[in-house]
């Protein structure tokens, strides 16, 4: 104990000598004025921005029709929960990353150098306008176009014939929504495609066991393993990523 009293005292002015000085951040009031935290507003409009990037990515990108699409196959084979919901969502977004991927590179190529330039919110709302001009394509490229007619017209009547004009066929408001429901349709045409063969095969597993007088046996669990079967053969995930993937090309 009298050896560990004797370090302590030799210890102490070095630690006192090494006792660190004020943070020269916290002294200099200019360096926090300048940052971007010390916006609230800004800040603000940050998080603001970070929480709205899920409901982007399910509006903006072809994930909600991926999504469908297999929700509909996963339900014509009547497996339940099988693939899981996970497994189907982690297809759904890896499917949408692989067709959004060209539109991203895009993004980044056009607009990385009007951001790194932008010192200011206007600059750098102009940078973030100039680099969401191909997602702005995909979605016109992808949108029906009596959707869109109908969402401007829906748009000009609830603005009224003095600002009607203000409205146009490209912007967002009228993009956005048209694009949306063009994928849900087509998602709905591909899922009736994919339900069609299975249905045919539970009329003709139904139809044979009442000819055979089984009527006991469910004719849902009988089929089963022949929609399986069905899927396999004809390699049912290639197909359906295939169609999905190159269905925007």
């Amino acid at each position: 104990m009298k050896h560990l009293l004797s370090l302590a005292v030799v210890l102490a002015p070095v630690g006192a000598l090494a006792k660190p000085k004020a943070i020269p951040i916290l002294q200099s009031s200019e360096v926090i004025d300048a940052s971007f935290a010390s916006r609230p507003l800004a800040m603000m409009a940050l998080l603001a921005a970070m929480a709205v990037i899920p409901f982007a990515i399910l509006m903006l990108t072809s994930f909600s029709k991926v999504a469908v699409v297999l929700s509909i196959a996963r339900s014509a084979m009547g497996t339940q929960q099988i693939p899981p919901t996970t497994v189907l969502t982690g297809l759904a977004v890896i499917l949408s990353v692989h067709v959004m991927a060209p539109v991203f590179e895009e993004m980044w190529s056009v607009g990385k150098s009007a951001l790194a330039q932008a010192h200011d919110t206007e600059a750098a709302l102009a940078a973030a306008t100039l680099a969401a001009t191909p997602l702005k394509g995909f979605l016109l490229k992808h949108g029906h176009l009596e959707d869109r007619a109908l969402f401007l017209e829906m748009a000009r009547e609830l603005r009224g014939e003095e600002r009607a004009d203000e409205v146009g066929a490209e912007d967002l408001v009228v993009s956005v929504p048209a694009f949306m429901v063009s994928e849900l349709k087509e998602a709905f045409q591909i899922g009736f495609l994919v339900f069609l063969p299975f249905l045919v095969l539970d009329m003709v597993i139904a139809n044979l066991l009442l000819a055979l007088g089984m009527q006991s046996l469910s004719p849902t669990s009988v089929s089963l393993p022949f929609k399986l079967l069905l899927f396999v053969m004809v390699d049912g995930w290639t197909l359906l990523s295939q169609g999905l993937v190159l269905g925007y090309r």
